[in-house]
């Protein structure tokens, strides 16, 4: 504890996490548990399948790998200190801690934003264009994409994490969360955040709308190609990849937009806790499986990976 005038500023904050000690919480926590190792193995699988295959050598594969890094290190970020204070029954965190914990998790969230409206719009080219996709996707292109997707996250994250340890916090040290997450932390200032939380909505709209707005104009335009498609067989499959393309992004941009783009005075503890694990674990988990899994070139590749193993027998 510090003292400055008549006032008590904390130095360390406590987490409250996400579950009690009741049967039910550690049924919920044990399947959590299930999707962090989900998430870490098929994350994880794909980063293997990509780099390893010749075949999964394209813009779309690139992007996915990047995508599932992204992932990896995103859940890892959160699961691992949220587990432990759980098992350990504490939760304290210095400020130190604090900051780069939210300078980690924005940094990635902001680049996962911007990296799948880059992947959205990579699609776009290859059904609307496909005569010029090697040109309009080429590799300086994809890893400008990319570079410029990790240069917005970490922006992003360097402003919050930078202006949120910057005020004082006196009083209570509980943030009533299972991260330092920025709307939770703010709730324990004690001075006027009404013009940060402007600026982080203005942040919001860079960040999330005009991904999502990227996304689902390229979707609209894929679907628009799809109609023009003469094989039924091909639309049905076009139309059932697209959808669950779009389930997953607008799960994860919704529960973004719920938790950092309403005013303070309108977020629910219980409810922000729960949105947030949409974000932070269910679709990092989603991902592979939605995106790549089911692939019948990342298939091939599985099985030719399995094929190589002795337990295999040789067989591709």
């Amino acid at each position: 504890m510090v003292w400055v005038g008549n006032q008590t500023l904390i130095s360390h904050f406590i987490l409250l996490g996400l579950f009690t000690h009741s049967p039910l919480h550690l049924f919920l926590f044990s399947t959590i548990m299930v999707m962090f190792l989900v998430a870490l193995s098929g994350n994880g699988l794909m980063i293997l399948l990509i780099n390893i295959d010749s075949r999964l050598h394209s813009p779309m594969y690139f992007f996915l790998s990047w995508l599932s890094l992204m992932d990896l290190m995103l859940i890892s970020t959160i699961v691992p200190r949220m587990a432990t204070d759980f098992l350990l029954g504490r939760g304290s965190i210095s400020f130190t801690s604090c900051g780069l914990q939210i300078l980690f998790f924005l940094t990635l969230l902001g680049d996962e934003c911007f990296l799948l409206a880059f992947m959205a719009y990579d699609r776009y080219v290859a059904i609307s264009n496909p005569l010029r996709y090697s040109v309009v996707m080429s590799r300086r292109v994809c890893w400008l994409m990319v570079a410029g997707s990790w240069l917005f996250g970490l922006v992003d994250g360097l402003i919050q994490a930078i202006f949120t340890l910057t005020f004082p916090y006196c009083g209570s040290q509980e943030i009533d969360h299972f991260f330092c997450d920025v709307p939770a932390i703010l709730k324990l200032a004690c001075a006027d955040t009404s013009l940060y939380e402007t600026m982080i909505y203005v942040c919001c709209i860079l960040m999330l709308l005009l991904p999502f707005s990227v996304i689902s104009a390229s979707y609209l335009w894929i679907l628009v190609a799809v109609l023009h498609m003469h094989s039924a067989e091909g639309r049905q499959k076009a139309f059932a990849i697209c959808s669950s393309h779009m389930a997953v992004v607008s799960l994860f941009y919704g529960a973004a937009m719920i938790t950092y783009m309403r005013p303070q005075t309108h977020h629910s503890s219980r409810q922000d806790k729960v949105v947030s694990t949409f974000y932070t674990m269910i679709t990092p988990m989603l991902n592979p499986l939605i995106y790549s899994l089911r692939n019948k070139e990342v298939a091939g590749a599985l099985r030719k990976l399995l094929g190589r193993c002795p337990c295999g027998g040789g067989q591709v």
